[in-house]
């Protein structure tokens, strides 16, 4: 995106990617059908973006949501919002995105650079790359580094950037997982029975270290390590949050969001006969399954022949969350250079010249669009920073993305 915006103006734009090729994790967010953005109103859109949304705001102002489905459309892309209002291509895939998007750039005089690893600076300032040919020296009028966060390093994002910044008196907040998966210590039948099922239409309530609640409704997924999925990920920051400060955290899951708890008692205090509870579960709640096992999982058989507390269960499940799971696994990473270390145009304060753009950059999202349309807005505004930045008579800058 900074590239283009630069292109555009004339100027010329090298880009270097340490991976045989770019794009990889563009590519992998693909994988399951690309979410390119989201077609919720704007006002919610920017709730997604949390303590950081007040940095986000000005980028999604000149670039949002509706910019990011024209600018794919300009591209000969079409795309149509889901029942979920998640916007996709209509091909559900990123590669055909990814390949008009490189023709253009690369008509418009983009020079791409793979298997290029940028290690840092000379002592005179120039760029450091590490290639299958030998150490190479680039001297670039502005760079802008897009270098992403911590996660799926084998598709280059593996945080090597943060002592390169650090020792050039860079700002840079740890880097930690968010969408992420959180381990719950299953007992050997629950995990072998039930590991890799989903758990479809129950709610999650969290009350956070600062005694606030939060509640999603959605679906995850139980995996032999504990929890994922989207309703997982929508809380992996308060949850992440508040196991840091507290050393545990406790979700309660409803597993039936659309019953009152008198609703739900009455149901299973209702005379059953010769079926078995498990019947009456099913028959009365629609309770089988998955949800069946969560509730054997945290009650003794003697608490489930008690309606009022099965009750309560169904309506408020206990999950003891012990730890998130590693930041390699995770889909996105929190951290990274705060915006207070950058000007309004994302250029570092303590390195003239240089501009950061995307999850390098110390802001998180849910899934569902936002991380993109961020990323995609971020870059252009990195872009047009440099373009600011750079004197009329320069005809070249280097890009550096990994």
């Amino acid at each position: 995106m900074a590239a283009e915006v630069l292109l555009a103006s004339g100027i010329q734009v090298d880009l270097y990617d340490a991976m045989p090729s770019v794009g990889r994790k563009f590519l992998l967010a693909g994988k399951g059908g690309l979410n390119i953005t989201h077609a919720e109103p704007a006002e919610k859109f920017l709730l997604r973006y949390g303590v950081r949304k007040t940095r986000i705001a000005p980028l999604l102002a000149t670039f949002g949501a509706d910019a990011l489905r024209a600018w794919v459309c300009d591209l000969g892309i079409d795309t149509f919002v889901g029942t979920s209002q998640r916007v996709f291509p209509k091909e559900m895939k990123a590669a055909p995105l990814l390949r008009a998007w490189l023709h253009r750039l690369r008509a418009a005089g983009l020079r791409i650079h793979v298997r290029h690893r940028w290690t840092g600076w000379t002592d005179e300032g120039a760029l450091r790359f590490i290639t299958p040919a030998g150490e190479q020296i680039v001297q670039a009028d502005c760079t802008v580094l897009a270098l992403g966060g911590g996660s799926w390093a084998r598709l280059g994002s593996d945080g090597a950037w943060v002592p390169l910044l650090a020792a050039r008196g860079v700002p840079v907040v740890p880097l930690q997982p968010s969408n992420c998966g959180f381990e719950i210590a299953w007992s050997t039948h629950f995990r072998e029975h039930f590991a890799g099922q989903p758990v479809k239409a129950v709610a999650a309530t969290l009350t956070d270290a600062r005694g606030e609640t939060q509640r999603r409704q959605g679906e995850f997924t139980v995996s032999d390590y504990g929890v994922e999925g989207s309703l997982i990920y929508a809380l992996s920051a308060p949850l992440r949050d508040t196991l840091a400060a507290l050393g545990n955290v406790t979700l309660q899951l409803d597993l039936a969001p659309d019953k009152d708890l008198a609703r739900v008692l009455a149901e299973v205090s209702h005379p059953r006969g010769s079926r078995s509870l498990s019947s009456h579960l099913q028959g009365r709640l629609g309770i089988k399954g998955v949800k069946a096992g969560l509730l054997r999982e945290v009650l003794s058989a003697a608490e489930m022949r008690d309606p009022q507390r099965l009750a309560a269960t169904i309506k408020a499940l206990p999950l003891q969350l012990t730890a998130t799971r590693p930041l390699d696994e995770a889909i996105s990473s929190a951290g990274g250079v705060p915006f207070e270390a950058l000007d309004e145009q994302l250029m570092i304060k303590a390195l003239p010249g240089v501009f950061c753009a995307g999850e390098m950059l110390d802001w998180e999202a849910p899934t569902g669009g936002y991380l993109l349309t961020a990323c995609f807005a971020s870059g252009r505004a990195a872009g047009l920073g440099a373009l600011k930045y750079l004197p009329t008579a320069v005809s070249a800058t280097t890009v550096q993305s990994t």
